[in-house]
């Protein structure tokens, strides 16, 4: 299953007792791909950052099936001052800071590797090679096995590439970026902090080197395709959401499947690693469903068409 389960309410808002049940329904219904980050959900007053990580540790602990997993993380976006919900203070992508925060996501994941290591946002303050040589290097010492850039635009993740590879070493293999079926109003941003968009030349890129792999997150926009009280986020707002919910909805019922399915089941067909975060067994059953759901060349021209 081509799903990423994404986990910034474990442990928080989605309790451990109900975190564990997601868990296992996702990893009995054959997901494998787990997401999280060394500061989820530090946004959140009162919480730390540990929490998403500490959550998903322990629940591989109590499963013992760490090497059935792929086991997703992050670093660069931690508050260095407590209590702080903003990325005002955010640790940055140093080597000194990449090693001390790695040994952290390890104990709190109670694994000795991570398979793909990300930097979860850019810091322009910090040279490309060094974090480059601090992310190979973790990979000689077998702590992470691949790499990714989160949250980076297109010329720099072709530069960092194009270096490591220029020093043999570990280069980037996947990016994730913030990427659904509705296409943004050309130069807007989200409101979210440290969101960025997949821009069609990013995509492109990805789509021309073999070896690159999107993740791509807030998928299904927290209910917005689905649930009148989630209204489509104002980044959409243009005329040809129009006529791509109209497809989308016309597809949808074709196939007797939801909107939600449908838009999991595009992402997956171009090649795209969606995540999901769900807070509830029904939105989780919803999103594995999507596996399910194919789309032919014509459906797939279909709902590529509207703009």
């Amino acid at each position: 299953m081509n799903i990423a389960l994404g986990t910034i309410p474990f442990g928080t808002t989605v309790g451990e007792d109900d975190s564990f049940a997601i868990l296992d329904r996702f990893f009995e219904a054959g997901g494998t791909m787990l997401d999280t980050a060394n500061n989820y959900p530090f946004w959140v007053e009162g919480r730390s950052g540990d929490e998403s990580e500490l959550t998903v540790g322990a629940w591989l602990a109590a499963r013992g099936n760490r090497d059935e997993v792929f086991l997703s993380t992050k670093v660069g976006a931690r508050p260095t001052i407590p209590g702080d919900t903003t990325l005002d203070s955010a640790e940055g992508l140093s080597a000194p800071v990449v090693a001390r925060a790695v040994e952290g996501s390890l104990r709190r994941l109670r694994t000795d590797y991570i398979d793909v290591y990300w930097s979860h946002i850019e810091d322009r303050s910090v040279p490309l090679d060094e974090t480059l040589g601090a992310f190979d290097e973790l990979a000689r010492q077998g702590r992470i096995r691949s790499a990714g850039a989160s949250n980076v635009s297109a010329w720099r993740l072709e530069r960092a590439r194009s270096l490591s590879v220029s020093r043999g070493w570990l280069p980037y293999t996947y990016v994730q970026l913030r990427h659904t079926y509705l296409r943004p109003r050309p130069l807007t941003r989200p409101v979210e902090s440290g969101h960025v968009l997949a821009t069609d030349d990013m995509l492109d890129y990805v789509n021309a080197e073999p070896d690159l792999t999107l993740w791509a997150y807030n998928t299904l926009m927290a209910g917005s395709y689905t649930r009148p009280d989630r209204p489509i986020p104002e980044i959409y707002d243009h005329p040809g959401t129009a006529r791509r919910l109209a497809v989308l909805h016309e597809v949808s019922s074709e196939l007797g499947a939801t909107p939600n399915q449908v838009v999991l089941a595009w992402l997956i067909a171009d090649g795209y690693v969606p995540i999901v975060g769900v807070s509830t067994m029904a939105q989780l059953d919803e999103a594995i469903g999507a596996a399910d759901v194919k789309l032919d060349d014509e459906l797939r021209t279909r709902l590529g068409a509207p703009c």
